[in-house]
């Protein structure tokens, strides 16, 4: 009998999260909405061959002002070819940019696809630290509309498969990418490097905002945890560290539970940063699983 009762009480609390997290993220949806007519008006500033793929350093327009990003294609060209968006992590200053997957573009051009780098907002040199908690919603929304005109861009591209599109994102740049996949619905697969489910998790760690309660209200909304079963059907890949100093394994387990089906989780015996030639091959592996053209 305890068993039984047991089990139904795990039921029901399962069914009102899982409801709670429906609500939540259905609510948040028209957040995101953005005037899709609006010129991206895409500007290159240089350009250079690497390995057999075109590097392009172009800029186009986000929601203020405009967001610096790399376009890698292939040198040959092609019809019907995949498309990844990628965007990078905070953490070292040296790949906490647009550069932190650009071999990896490089490379996947080699095999016929085109990536697009983006700039996200902890790019700004000491983001971090100087951002006003009381902004951190606001931007979210606006981070996550820069990303969803990042796919436009990427769609737009000469050439690219709508059908065949990836999103690969790290650390905030997975947290944001869920969000953003959930009110988009473009890409078919995700690969999620050290992602936490709650921003609060990340967002307390230096300056606090002056009324917590609320703040922790507010931002818990636009939590990725919510939003990740709305990926579905598409399927998600997540790549975890086993030595990570900002995701416990308590919170990589929710992470994860929280996804539908189609879904696959890695640890990797590395920290957070997920540099290892072990995490770029079995991600890279992934993407050209998934994206490859329907016989």
């Amino acid at each position: 009998m305890r068993s039984t009762v047991r089990c139904a009480v795990l039921v029901i609390a399962f069914l009102f999260t899982s409801a709670a997290r429906a609500s939540a993220a259905t609510a948040s949806a028209n957040l995101f909405d953005y005037d899709r007519s609006a010129p991206l008006d895409v500007r290159e500033i240089t350009r250079e061959t690497r390995d057999g793929a075109v590097v392009r350093d172009i800029t186009f327009v986000g929601v203020k002002t405009p967001v610096k990003a790399y376009l890698v294609t292939p040198a040959a060209g092609g019809n019907s070819v995949p498309g990844v968006l990628y965007t990078h992590w905070l953490g070292n200053p040296l790949t906490t940019n647009r550069s932190e997957f650009l071999v990896e573009a490089v490379a996947l051009a080699g095999q016929g696809v085109v990536s697009l780098l983006v700039e996200a907002m902890w790019a700004e040199p000491k983001w971090y630290e100087r951002r006003v908690p009381e902004e951190d919603y606001a931007r979210s929304i606006q981070q996550v509309v820069e990303l969803r005109r990042a796919m436009d861009v990427l769609i737009a591209q000469p050439g690219v498969d709508p059908q065949r599109i990836a999103y690969v994102g790290h650390d905030f740049g997975a947290m944001y990418g869920v969000v953003m996949g959930a009110v988009d619905h473009r890409a078919k697969t995700y690969v999620f490097m050290s992602g936490t489910p709650h921003f609060i998790d990340w967002f307390l760690f230096s300056r606090q905002p002056k009324d917590l309660p609320a703040y922790r209200a507010q931002i818990a909304t636009l939590d990725p945890v919510n939003f990740v079963p709305q990926l579905a059907p598409a399927t998600v890949f997540f790549q975890f560290a086993a030595h990570d100093q900002f995701v416990s394994p308590a919170a990589a387990a929710e992470f994860y539970a929280a996804a539908l089906p189609r879904k696959q989780t890695a640890l990797y015996d590395a920290g957070h940063d997920l540099h290892t030639s072990e995490v770029a091959g079995d991600r890279v592996t992934w993407l050209i699983r998934e994206l490859a053209p329907k016989r």
